[in-house]
């Protein structure tokens, strides 16, 4: 039963790789950058997400986000605010995003080109594990964690740390009340991925924004 398991999850994860390549190829040849961002729940990635959004437009960035959810659209109708197209993917109790579910959501999306794009946003499942074994087609990966998390997630759950392309550190207004210590999770971090691209953020201080803003801008310029 165990073997079968096994090659079951393998073909699984085989189809799925083999759909991203096709999302790769297609936001390629779009010429837009996407970015896959997953975290834990409450990590602030919704928070970070809707500021990045109404910040890139501010800077006439055009920008669009997938948000998946097990249930409700609560996220999606936050984002929707920054005036930034924003479409729903719901799991219905599946612990994270594959590129299926992308790919299928982009095709019933007729509103938004790719084409038209600058920037397009996943706010994958709030989930530490599974996300990090299903390629989405992003150009780049961005975990988050948060200072009110804990500095040893990233030895917690290097799965997902190693397989980031870059980091998000979040909340960093309540670093001093909650006792975080900056210097001993950048250290967890680069453990598990070392030299990795971090940031130190809040969205809600703005403390952190810019650094942030401007590396998407950068990352985009290269298409």
């Amino acid at each position: 039963m165990t073997t079968r398991i096994v090659e079951l999850r393998r073909g699984i994860l085989k189809k799925n790789d083999e759909l991203a390549a096709g999302l790769r190829e297609r936001f390629a040849s779009a010429g837009v950058l996407v970015l896959n961002l997953v975290s834990s729940p409450g990590t602030g990635k919704t928070a970070l997400l809707e500021r990045t959004l109404r910040d890139l437009r501010s800077r006439g960035m055009r920008v669009a986000a997938l948000v998946g959810d097990l249930e409700t659209d609560h996220d999606a109708r936050r984002l929707a605010a920054s005036g930034a197209p924003v479409r729903q993917i719901n799991t219905h109790g599946i612990c994270h995003l594959d590129a299926e579910m992308v790919g299928r959501h982009l095709d019933a999306w007729p509103d938004v080109a790719l084409s038209s794009l600058d920037c397009l946003f996943i706010e994958n499942v709030g989930n530490l594990v599974c996300p990090s074994s299903y390629d989405l087609g992003e150009r780049i990966r961005v975990v988050l964690l948060s200072v009110t998390e804990g500095e040893d997630k990233p030895l917690k759950y290097p799965g997902l740390f190693n397989s980031a392309d870059a980091a998000v550190i979040t909340k960093m207004d309540l670093a001093a009340p909650c006792g975080f210590d900056r210097e001993l999770a950048t250290g967890n971090v680069n453990q598990i991925r070392p030299g990795i691209r971090i940031f130190y953020t809040s969205a809600k201080t703005g403390a952190g924004i810019e650094e942030w803003l401007n590396y998407l801008a950068g990352q985009a310029r290269c298409l």
